[in-house]
């Protein structure tokens, strides 16, 4: 499968060359910021993990530690995001949400409903060797109630595969049954059916409930739900349908109104960038009639615009 990444392997990449690029930008007085945008924007996540290789070799330095002692603020978040693995990267966050004053449910939500079964299993053992931890047990104890349950089902990462013709009918009547048809919700059945079939699956479960209720699921989850549960309940709806207008809606919102939430646009920009942003620029334009280019050129400012102009890869006005 092509990836619709914007950001893509560099090819005539010499790792040792590139170290010294980077020594030489942070060497002496001043650092060449837009040296070092430059080079790793160009660069494959892959690549970087080897231009960090040759730079120990070559200087007996820490690449990260030495660019993190040269830059700072988010610039600094965004070229250290770049420098780190994708597991690792979701890891560090997870981590970070979990273990940090208070709990940022909000990371929590993007990362455990977008990524692949795949990744959340490989994420939950990069977790336990990095830290020791158990993942769903640090989660857990940091978590209450149905959206505590809905995180457990997500960290199974045991979706079932395909549709089940048989079984959209059963789920859509259960889900009108559990929500909009009674008085108070149960939360159980949307956990059970949201956090347990395939995308694939749900997705037909979606137009029929609409057929059914007359409501997209998405409007009865607004109105059966609050707080945190409903924020996961609709992340993963969101995400059955399309997880590039998924990422674009959190960008989106990541700029807009008073201030930018640096921390949401860094991370999905950082996790995005090799997967499926060209997708998500096609996405933005798409449900906000604008290019994510331009969002970004407005609400963003100096090196840190810079490079994620570059990571964005192109305008789609």
């Amino acid at each position: 499968m092509a990836s619709r990444g914007s950001v893509k392997p560099c090819s005539n990449f010499d790792s040792s060359s590139d170290a010294e690029v980077l020594f030489k930008a942070m060497k002496g007085l001043g650092t060449d910021e837009d040296s070092i945008l430059q080079l790793l924007i160009a660069r494959s996540n892959g690549q970087r993990q080897q231009i960090k290789a040759a730079y120990k070799t070559m200087y007996g330095k820490d690449l990260v530690d030495n660019l993190k002692s040269e830059l700072g603020g988010k610039f600094e978040l965004l070229i250290v995001g770049l420098m780190t693995a994708p597991i690792a990267y979701d890891v560090t966050e997870l981590r970070n949400a979990v273990k940090g004053a208070g709990t940022d449910e909000k990371v929590l939500v993007e990362i455990l409903a977008s990524r692949t079964a795949q990744q959340v299993r490989e994420i939950i053992s990069a977790y336990k060797e990095e830290y020791g931890d158990d993942l769903e047990e640090d989660i857990t104890g940091d978590t209450s109630g149905h959206f505590k349950r809905m995180m457990v089902v997500l960290l199974q990462a045991s979706r079932q595969q395909g549709v089940d013709e048989g079984k959209v009918a059963t789920d859509t009547q259960e889900l009108f049954a559990a929500g909009e048809k009674k008085f108070g919700t149960e939360e159980e059945k949307f956990i059970t059916i949201l956090g347990n079939r395939s995308a694939a699956h749900l997705r037909r479960v979606f137009e029929e409930y609409m057929k059914l209720s007359g409501y997209e699921i998405e409007e009865s989850i607004q109105r059966e739900t609050s707080g945190s549960l409903k924020d996961l309940l609709l992340a993963v709806v969101k995400c059955a349908r399309s997880v590039p207008a998924y990422f674009a809606e959190s960008l989106y919102y990541s700029m807009k109104g008073g201030g930018t939430d640096d921390q949401t646009l860094v991370r999905i920009m950082v996790s995005r960038c090799e997967v499926d942003m060209l997708d998500i620029r096609a996405q933005y334009r798409r449900l906000f009639a604008t290019s994510l280019h331009s969002s970004i050129q407005h609400d963003t400012s100096g090196d840190y615009r810079k490079a994620l102009l570059l990571m964005c890869g192109g305008d789609d006005a």
